[in-house]
C-alpha cells in the first residue's frame, strides 16, 4: 500500500488569477485552435470542444448544431451501421468522431461503416484505459487506419499517457469518475481529481507532442475555462450539453394555460442501469452500476448553451490577457480557494 501526499486539485478548488492586459473587448480574443495531429498528420481547426459519446448528448442533430460553432461531437456508439452509413456520407463530418469499445462487434460494425463511408476520427472509449487490452486495440486501429485521428481512453496519470500516444492515439481521454452522471468513484473508490488529472496528463502527452481531452467534472462554463488553463486541448461535456432539443433524452411535460409545456429531460451515465438495460438487457452478473439517472431541466435549442460557454471563455482570456485560445495555459495561474462563490441568495 502506498500514499501520495501531494495535493491533487478539483475545479473546485481553485479560480484563476487576473492579470494586466492590453484587450479591450471580448471580441479581440480568438478561441479557435489548431492542431496538426501526431500520428495522423491531418490538421483540424475549430472551437476545440467535444459533445460527448453519450446516447442523449452525442447524436447526429448535436453534431450538426455544435458544427454551426466549429465544435466537435463523438457520436454514441449504438447507432446501427445502416445510420451512420448516410450521415459519414452524406454529411460534412469533419467535426464529428465514431466511436466504438473494444468488442470484436464494435469492431466489425466500424469496418462495415467504413467500407462505404468515409469516417476521419475516431473515439475508442472504454471505462478503464489501463488494461493491456486496451492498448493492443489502440495499436491495432493505428496500424490499420494511419490516416485517422484517434482519440482514445479514459486515463488519468502521466505514465499511462505516454503509453496511449506511443500506442498510437492522437488524443487522450483523461477523467475517472468526474462526471455527473458517473458513481464510478462512489462505487469503486477509484478516481483522481479533474484538474491535476488534465495537468499531468497534458504534460506527458504534450512531451510526445499529443493531446488531451479532459472528460467530465464542468459544470459551469468557469470550469471550461479551468480546463484550458490546466492544459486540456480539448474539453468534452455530457451534462452540460444535455436537456437541449437537439439531444435524444425522454422529454417530460407539464400542463400549463392549458397547453403541455416541456420542462425536463432525462440523462444518465453509459454505465447505469438504464443504458445497461437498454443495450445489454440488464446489469451482467458480475458487474454493479456505475452510473446514474437523472432529470435536466429541459433547455431549448443547444445555440444558446453554446453562446454561454463560448462567451465565458472569451471573457476568461480578457480577464488574462489571451489573444489566442492556444496562449491560455501559458498565462494561467491557479489561486487554490475555500471557497468560490457567493451563495446567499442561492445556489
Amino acid at each position: 500500500m502506498i500514499i501520495e501526499n501531494d495535493l491533487k486539485l478539483d475545479f473546485k478548488d481553485v479560480l484563476i488569477r487576473p492579470k494586466r492586459s492590453t484587450l479591450e473587448s471580448r471580441n479581440d480574443v480568438d478561441i479557435e485552435r489548431t492542431f496538426r495531429f501526431v500520428h495522423s498528420g491531418l490538421e483540424w481547426t475549430g472551437f476545440p470542444l467535444i459533445a460527448a459519446n453519450m446516447d442523449v448528448v452525442g447524436t447526429m442533430a448535436v453534431a450538426r448544431a455544435l458544427s454551426r460553432f466549429g465544435a466537435l461531437t463523438a457520436l454514441h456508439k449504438h447507432y446501427p451501421a445502416e445510420s451512420l452509413i448516410p450521415f459519414f456520407r452524406d454529411e460534412d463530418t469533419a467535426n464529428v468522431f465514431y466511436s466504438l469499445g473494444t468488442t470484436e462487434a464494435d469492431y466489425d460494425k466500424f469496418q462495415a461503416v467504413k467500407a462505404k463511408a468515409p469516417v476521419g476520427k475516431l473515439c475508442l472509449d472504454v471505462a478503464n484505459g489501463y488494461t493491456e487490452r486496451f492498448v493492443r486495440v489502440i495499436g491495432r486501429l493505428r496500424q490499420e487506419n494511419p490516416d485517422m485521428v484517434i482519440m482514445a481512453g479514459n486515463v488519468v496519470t502521466g505514465d499511462m499517457t505516454e503509453a496511449l500516444v506511443l500506442a498510437g492515439a492522437d488524443i487522450i481521454k483523461v477523467g475517472i469518475g468526474p462526471g455527473s452522471v458517473c458513481t464510478t468513484r462512489k462505487m469503486t473508490g477509484v478516481g483522481y481529481p479533474q484538474l491535476s488529472a488534465i495537468i499531468e496528463c497534458a504534460d506527458a502527452a504534450h512531451g510526445l507532442k499529443g493531446q488531451v481531452c479532459g472528460d467530465g467534472g464542468c459544470t459551469v462554463p468557469g470550469d471550461i475555462s479551468k480546463a484550458y488553463g490546466a492544459g486540456s486541448d480539448f474539453v468534452m461535456l455530457g451534462g452540460m450539453l444535455a436537456g437541449h432539443d437537439e439531444c435524444e433524452g425522454d422529454i417530460r411535460y407539464e400542463e400549463r394555460g392549458g397547453q403541455k409545456v416541456p420542462v425536463a429531460m432525462t440523462f444518465y451515465g453509459m454505465s447505469s442501469d438504464t443504458a445497461m438495460h437498454k443495450y445489454a438487457g440488464g446489469v451482467a452478473s458480475y458487474r454493479a452500476s456505475e452510473g446514474k439517472t437523472v432529470e435536466v431541466p429541459y433547455r431549448g435549442p443547444i445555440d444558446g448553451t453554446m453562446q454561454e460557454i463560448m462567451g465565458g471563455v472569451r471573457s476568461m482570456m480578457t480577464y488574462i490577457g489571451a489573444t489566442k485560445l492556444k496562449e491560455v495555459s501559458k498565462r494561467t495561474t491557479f489561486v487554490r480557494v475555500g471557497a468560490q462563490l457567493n451563495t446567499v441568495f442561492g445556489g
